[in-house]
């Protein structure tokens, strides 16, 4: 790992694995690392990046003016699939930020992931801006085979892949803005609207948010193949459904999940065979329901468009 943590110390990218996907990562304060990160997805110059971080003590080098609630969600989801966006520190540059007055910073539970910003950090290192490790709006890896596969061209030599298996959760993490008087979330994940009610003892609100924040665009998390929602597929067609729910003659099961955690964990690698197996289309027989249900439906709304 100290290895990787010289790497990102000298400018080169870093791809690693979080509980929730992979993220391509540099070194946060190095302008020159993190306009290689737009380069390599093809990521627009405005779109925000996420500073990753070892522990939330070092939230105040990034954030300023944290609200008491903000405090209250990082002790009790970090290390976890839980981006905050705060008011921005000196620290976070316009190049981190998109040039808005806030930054989003998370601590991921993974344990390479928190072993490497843990050695990063050790070597001088204040955060690493990491998005997914894919090319832009489309979907997000989970494995380090995944990563190679999409971004292998574009990186160099220099840059490095770890591997550290398969992402438990499977969809990218909460974005909740933490810069008014109460939350708002700016993207589900895992981290739920009722989890954060409960923590924080306030009530969540619509979002009118203008805050630009990763996934936020209505076209994002899409394959190759055309992903059609909530219809019976037919022959020739992928089909991800329930595990209870039968597969019509001629049709190519891609995943048959047994729950709503499931469903998450085996979303993106299951559309990613689908274009490995040349598909044109995918359909989708989505999770009702509240919990991460609410964030796949958002993941495939997005990809469907």
């Amino acid at each position: 790992m100290l290895d990787a943590a010289a790497h990102l110390k000298a400018g080169d990218l870093v791809a690693f694995p979080t509980e929730t996907v992979y993220g391509l990562g540099a070194d946060a304060t190095n302008l020159h690392a993190v306009s290689r990160i737009y380069s390599v997805k093809g990521r627009p110059n405005d779109h925000p990046l996420i500073v990753h971080i070892a522990s939330m003590d070092r939230m105040g080098d990034w954030a300023r003016d944290v609200p008491e609630y903000a405090i209250a969600l990082a002790r009790s989801f970090w290390p976890g699939p839980m981006t905050l966006i705060l008011k921005r520190s000196e620290l976070a540059g316009d190049f981190i930020t998109g040039g808005q007055d806030s930054v989003g910073v998370r601590v991921p539970d993974h344990v390479v992931a928190l072993a490497l910003l843990e050695a990063f950090e050790r070597a001088g290192g204040k955060g690493v801006a990491a998005p997914s490790a894919n090319r832009f709006g489309h979907v997000s890896p989970t494995t380090a085979a995944a990563v190679i596969e999409e971004l292998g061209d574009y990186l160099s030599k220099d840059d490095v892949v770890l591997d550290g298996g398969a992402c438990d959760v499977g969809v990218e993490s909460t974005i909740i803005d933490c810069t008014g008087v109460v939350p708002s979330v700016l993207r589900p994940g895992a981290i739920t609207e009722a989890m954060i009610e409960k923590c924080t003892g306030l009530e969540i609100t619509l979002s009118n948010s203008q805050i630009r924040v990763s996934g936020s665009l209505e076209n994002h998390y899409a394959p190759i193949a055309k992903v059609i929602l909530s219809e019976t597929p037919t022959q020739g067609q992928g089909f991800i459904a329930y595990a209870n729910i039968e597969t019509p003659a001629g049709v190519i099961r891609l995943a048959s999940p047994r729950n709503d955690e499931e469903f998450a964990h085996l979303l993106y690698s299951a559309l990613r065979e689908g274009d490995t197996q040349g598909l044109s289309e995918v359909v989708v027989s989505q999770p009702i329901g509240n919990g991460i249900a609410v964030a796949i439906r958002d993941r495939l709304s997005k990809a469907a468009r």
